[in-house]
């Protein structure tokens, strides 16, 4: 029997959070049904709200250092979770994964050097490294028919191509991939990790949502595929997406090389970069001790939202086809028999639907005719939106 609520709908407006109160901001209206924003509206996992009530009734809110139990919450999680061994030394704390993805561009990387990104992807991968000044570099996923969607892969020759010729700093590897939900299997990110090491690159691999991964797949780490991973990698993950607490902005790395870790440790450490506030590292610790059976049935109930989606497509709406996630409550909704712009495509979705989603060219190449659909809602509500969406495709 299920222990947690996932049906309870919950009114955020107000809340001052992004996904509901910026809808004017960004979208220049707000009177509508937000399916954008990577955040969930369910309620936070009942002992990680628990633990940050018990701490915040003591009078004092001062400086604070995490606790050993932190880390060690957060080397069982992986080690059980993912089967990846961490060691204490190996690991760092991190304000948020696109603030330490900026971190390492500007301790690693120099001005005008290259980066390589996989469009379509998650736009901060291309908006931090150009406000940085470094030149990023496409390579383009290779899309695939598969099932009712479609899926992509890693166009590895174009990759090794780049390596070779462009000669680029760094890459930025999105694993499980946003906004595809794909979880890149071993061979592939070896794959990478052995062409990295071979001219010499550093691999990010943001795996922020690693912990979501759906069908009773497992997660595979880019530092579990193959010994190269370790000398190139750096690893950022975070409870942020798992838990719903991506208001408290913590996060952690790990960087196995010391050649790397050593020097952009102590980079972070004297710059009070990984220094993180209590409610950040106590959230952080709750969830991983005490969150695992919520995350079981929110997966389970995200399962049944995919389902859904896939459902009401098929029957009501069947020019558009909503490609399957492997990970994530994101959906990649492939509109393109549709046969509109992007423009058309958009004013489809905002003004005639009213729903706010993120247009596919926010994701770069490739995000053309596609929109991406944030799913972590009430199924009522999901429904309530698919059915806005219905009638504006039937008017």
């Amino acid at each position: 029997m299920a222990r947690y609520d996932f049906d309870r709908i919950i009114n955020r407006c107000g809340t001052q959070c992004i996904k509901y109160d910026n809808l004017c901001q960004t979208f220049g209206e707000g009177d509508l049904f937000p399916m954008w924003i990577a955040d969930m509206d369910f309620a936070v996992c009942p002992e990680v709200t628990a633990a940050l009530r018990d701490r915040l009734t003591h009078d004092i809110f001062g400086y604070t250092c995490p606790a050993d139990s932190y880390w060690n919450s957060i080397i069982d999680w992986a080690r059980n979770r993912h089967g990846l061994e961490i060691r204490r030394e190996e690991l760092a704390f991190v304000p948020g994964i696109v603030r330490g993805i900026a971190f390492a561009i500007n301790f690693f990387t120099r001005e005008g050097d290259g980066i390589v990104i996989q469009p379509p992807v998650y736009h901060p991968f291309r908006i931090v490294p150009e406000g940085n000044g470094r030149t990023v570099i496409d390579n383009p996923l290779i899309e695939n028919t598969c099932g009712s969607g479609s899926c992509y892969r890693m166009d590895l020759e174009g990759l090794e191509e780049i390596f070779r010729t462009r000669r680029p700093a760094m890459m930025i590897l999105c694993n499980p991939h946003n906004p595809a939900g794909i979880q890149w299997d071993a061979e592939t990110l070896a794959s990478v990790a052995r062409l990295a090491k071979k001219y010499g690159v550093i691999v990010i691999s943001d795996e922020i949502h690693g912990d979501l991964m759906l069908g009773n797949r497992r997660h595979i780490p880019f530092l579990s595929s193959c010994p190269e991973a370790a000398e190139v990698g750096i690893t950022f993950a975070a409870p942020s997406k798992t838990f719903n607490i991506a208001g408290l902005e913590s996060s952690w790395m790990v960087v196995r090389n010391p050649k790397l870790r050593e020097p952009f440790y102590k980079w972070m450490e004297v710059n009070e970069f990984s220094s993180p506030s209590f409610m950040a590292w106590m959230a952080a610790e709750a969830a991983y001790t005490h969150g695992a059976e919520w995350l079981d049935e929110a997966l389970a109930y995200l399962e049944e939202n995919v389902a859904e989606v896939e459902r009401f497509c098929s029957e009501k709406m069947p020019a558009l086809r909503p490609i399957r996630p492997e990970a994530s409550f994101l959906v990649w909704l492939d509109c393109r028999q549709l046969g509109l712009s992007q423009n058309e495509l958009e004013e489809l979705f905002l003004k005639k639907a009213r729903l706010a989603l993120n247009s596919g060219t926010m994701f770069g190449k490739g995000g053309e005719g596609f929109m991406r659909l944030n799913i972590g809602l009430p199924r009522k509500r999901l429904t309530e939106a698919l059915e806005k969406l219905r009638q504006a495709l039937e008017e």
